[in-house]
């Protein structure tokens, strides 16, 4: 049987190539995205190594409250913010009295102090280079040890920084901002917008850097002043002495420091938890690698079925005879497993080194959103390697399964049998398993619109929700699989009228697609499979977008709106004036924000003037208005009242900000969700003292005159503010994008879903019409014999594929687009103002493509049976 199983595959290899190519897509991507892992993680653990390579112990701070690593402030002023010791930092211990100490422990070879914080750099265009946490925009002084070099920033280019108005940076930081040596540099750390002269440019090892971020360099006593006090540093790091282990030299390092204020931690323990950091910012990147297997194994495992299915069809007197000469059942199943075993083994191999070069492009893609990859070869685990070999066969033999015990199901005496005569069920037996089919169809069909309906009265994107909204979808899909082969006869029906315009090839068409309603639904399910999730996907984005367009649009009076990039930093409301004074400004609003502690949840509340309410911030009061702002009296928006179980006159207890203990508010209006005013509203008075920096602002609402928007108004609104990095100048359509980003993720992934269904697909139809015509042979030669001409052949081909193509996409349409519609309920409760719209352009794009589909996967096999000759195609019957 294994020699049997080997003539097999390579008596059809040109047949079972298609097989391998829609099984190897699949274990690309697997394979791709485990050696991308392994590799990326591989990456972060050699730099971290060498980045901890020289530090065997580090003296830490035991606690850093806000503002003590130089991440708060207020932006837009002059001056420089708090120290470390003004909130009570620990800082103050590390100085240069506890490096001598320390240079003293038995088994330190050097000392190494510094002074680490944040700060954000602009681009020589004005744009922050790397907009984001404050782990990304790392900043450092420059600390020489002995031969006047600090080994932790090896200058490549310039010199050292020497005082308060000169700066180092790294290479990719200066590549980032297109800086050279002697230009001037804006930043901030704090809030303070600075200016200085760039004099070096240094390498540096530092994963967090090397991954993506940014790196200034100061000098020690300007660092010091920036990020902990004069004298005094962030951390101080010890090299040890050989034959020091570094467990060994942080206890007795520990012993000598305050153990309330300061702690030893090795170097190990460091590079450690600095590989967990970055490989948390960047799992995500193989997720979508990851779908696209699922996907296209998936839809693969449709072509699979039906080219086993087909082969088993094609050679039952084979197998029929050797039944007769004295083989099991068990040993007929185990022939066609070891097939697809070994066509899955293929799969796998050719999978594998498609998935190496996945895993090598993956990095420069993934880059061009500022998180660059550190450097490393590719690393294949056994795991990858295994995944690679299961998926592949695994997938395979289950997809072969249902064929092979069809096959072991052949009697003996079906080997007298012609090669013409395909072995048919019984009446009753076809008609008992298809009302079979039909009633397991309408139950699945049943169970998932059910589930599905049910979700549309659902407020909130739950995790419960969301999972019974995957379970009704996959319930749906399975009933469409189920259900495809009864309702291929009508539908191909419908479509063959059309069909019959063509005359004779037009019906014959018709009559080939509806011969095998099994095959056909097969052959259409991978279609019908990507037509569902790129159209319900598209519906999802569609109306997603249009919602955050339409909120935009309603909440938003504004042309312009200033902001900081994280609520911890301010800008000062002296800035507001000089935005109010800059030419073509009618008025600019402060808003104040501040966390709202509600109902056990963290909220937020926007401060606002009254009377910016219809003017800058337009608010749609379902009850109450915000003309009652003031201390003690709040507006929430819709949701927040509802969670309360609060209206427009009642009162809740809420704790806004900094504020001490819970504290009775009167609700004066309640308005429609909107993302300007946020959770809820109060005077701008009471939110701007309760906030993380009492006294500042972290928005300014901007109308220009006409409405005017233009590049020119945004440079001078940049300009008012100090062209501070930590702030963002934005208009309307600006936020728009922004807030739409997860949707153009969402378009990416719904375009990487078409290009897989299509491309299985359209392996599916080339497969099943070239056996289609082998098995046909005969039969096309008659057509030939009495007058069909090589045109006819193609045109009759052409059409079989257009009918199978058309039924998968509106099977497909119909499935994605009713799904989208139930989905929807719960996007509503994620997207204020939500309400489903479908994409007609896309939805028609769609269809196009998988029509042009069923038409190019038939030039092949149409070609083929054209060219046959009639009195050979006989012959050979």
């Amino acid at each position: 049987m294994l020699r049997t199983a080997l003539r097999n595959v390579l008596a059809h290899k040109a047949r079972l190539a298609m097989t391998v190519l829609s099984v190897c897509l699949g274990v690309a991507f697997v394979t791709g995205s485990l050696v991308f892992t392994d590799s990326s993680a591989a990456a972060y653990r050699g730099a971290a190594s060498k980045d901890f390579a020289d530090i065997a112990v580090s003296v830490l701070p035991k606690y850093l409250p806000p503002g003590a690593a130089g991440t708060t402030g207020t932006a837009g002023t002059a001056g420089t913010a708090g120290t470390p010791e003004a909130a009570g930092s620990p800082t103050g211990v590390l100085d240069d009295a506890l490096v001598r100490r320390l240079a003293g422990v038995p088994g330190v070879a050097a000392v190494r102090p510094s002074a680490d914080g944040s700060a954000t750099l602009a681009a020589s265009d004005g744009t922050p280079i790397r907009p984001g946490a404050a782990w990304a925009n790392l900043a450092s002084a420059y600390v020489p040890g002995p031969d006047g070099r600090d080994s932790r920033h090896p200058l490549v280019e310039g010199r050292a920084p020497r005082n308060g108005g000169e700066l180092a940076v790294d290479r990719g930081t200066a590549a980032a901002g297109h800086y050279h040596v002697g230009d001037t540099v804006v930043l901030a750390t704090d809030g303070p917008v600075m200016r200085m002269r760039l004099v070096g440019i240094v390498s540096t090892r530092d994963t967090r850097v090397t991954a993506g971020g940014t790196l200034a360099v100061f000098d020690k006593a300007t660092a010091q002043r920036l990020f902990a006090s004069p004298g005094h540093y962030t951390g101080i790091d010890l090299s040890a002495a050989p034959g020091t282990e570094q467990h060994a030299l942080a206890a007795r390092v520990a012993a000598v420091l305050p153990a309330d204020r300061a702690e030893a931690v090795t170097g190990a323990a460091q590079a450690a938890q600095q590989t967990v950091l970055l490989d948390t910012l960047t799992r995500g990147h193989t997720k979508l690698p990851m779908v696209f297997a699922g996907v296209s194994l998936f839809i693969g495992s449709f072509l699979i079925v039906n080219t086993f299915t087909m082969l088993v069809t094609r050679r039952t007197r084979e197998i029929a005879l050797l039944r007769a000469i004295g083989a099991s059942r068990r040993q007929v199943v185990r022939s066609v497993l070891l097939e697809a075993a070994l066509i899955g083994l293929t799969a796998s191999a050719i999978g594998f080194l498609l998935g190496l070069g996945i895993a090598a492009a993956l990095p420069g893609l993934l880059s061009g959103d500022g998180n660059t990859l550190p450097d490393g070869p590719l690393v294949v685990g056994p795991g990858a390697v295994a995944a690679a070999v299961g998926v592949g066969v695994g997938v395979t033999v289950l997809a072969a399964w249902l064929p092979s015990r069809r096959a072991a199901r052949i009697a003996p005496v079906e080997a007298m049998r012609s090669a013409e005569q395909s072995p048919s069920p019984s009446s009753s037996r076809a008609l008992s398993r298809s009302r079979i089919r039909g009633a397991a169809g309408v139950v699945l069909l049943l169970l998932g619109v059910g589930l599905l309906v049910s979700l549309t009265g659902a407020k909130e994107a739950s995790e419960e929700n969301l999972r019974e909204a995957m379970l009704g979808c996959g319930l749906l899909a399975a009933a469409m699989i189920v259900l495809a082969p009864l309702l291929s006869g009508p539908v191909i029906r419908l479509a063959g009228r059309a069909a019959g315009r063509s005359g004779v090839a037009g019906l014959l068409a018709r009559e080939n697609a509806l011969r095998d309603p099994r095959r056909t639904a097969a052959t259409a399910s991978a279609l019908m499979m990507s037509t569902a999730l790129v159209s319900g996907l598209a519906v999802l984005g569609h109306s997603t977008g249009q919602a955050l367009d339409r909120q935009a649009a309603a909440g938003l009076g504004a042309d312009y709106v200033i902001s900081t990039r994280d609520i911890t930093t301010g800008i000062d409301p002296a800035a507001v004036q000089r935005v109010a004074g800059t030419s073509g400004v009618r008025s600019a609003h402060a808003v104040a924000d501040a966390p709202l502690f509600a109902g056990g949840q963290v909220k937020r509340i926007s401060g606002i003037d009254p009377a910016a309410v219809g003017t800058a911030v337009k608010l749609d009061f379902v009850g109450g208005s915000a003309k009652g702002l003031g201390p003690g009296r709040i507006a929430l928006s819709e949701s927040l009242a509802r969670e309360l179980g609060v209206r427009a006159g009642g009162r809740t207890d809420l704790r806004v900000g900094s504020g001490q203990g819970l504290a009775p508010y009167t609700v004066v209006g309640v308005y429609r969700d909107n993302p300007t005013a946020q959770d809820a509203l109060g005077a701008r008075s009471e939110v701007q003292r309760a906030g993380f920096l009492p006294g500042s602002v972290q928005r300014i609402l901007v109308r220009t005159r006409d409405g005017a928007v233009s590049a020119a108004t945004g440079q001078l609104l940049r300009t008012a503010v100090g062209g501070n990095p930590l702030l963002k100048v934005q208009d309307r359509e600006a936020i728009v994008r922004e807030a739409a980003g997860t949707v153009g993720n969402l378009l990416t992934l719904m375009y990487g879903l078409l290009a897989i269904g299509v491309t299985v697909g359209a392996l599916g139809i080339v497969n099943t019409l070239a056996m289609s015509v082998s098995e046909r042979t005969r039969e096309i030669g008659v057509l030939r014999a009495i007058g069909m001409d090589r045109a006819g052949v193609r045109r009759m081909i052409r059409l079989e594929s257009l009918m199978i193509a058309a039924f998968g996409t509106l099977l497909g349409l119909a499935g994605g687009l009713f799904s989208a519609w139930a989905v929807g309920a719960l996007a509503n409760g994620a997207v204020a103002q939500y309400a489903p719209a479908v994409p007609w352009g896309t939805v028609l794009l769609v269809c196009l493509v998988s029509l042009a589909v069923g038409a190019l996967a038939a030039a092949v096999p149409a070609r083929r049976a054209a060219a046959l000759s009639p009195l050979q195609a006989v012959a050979e019957g």
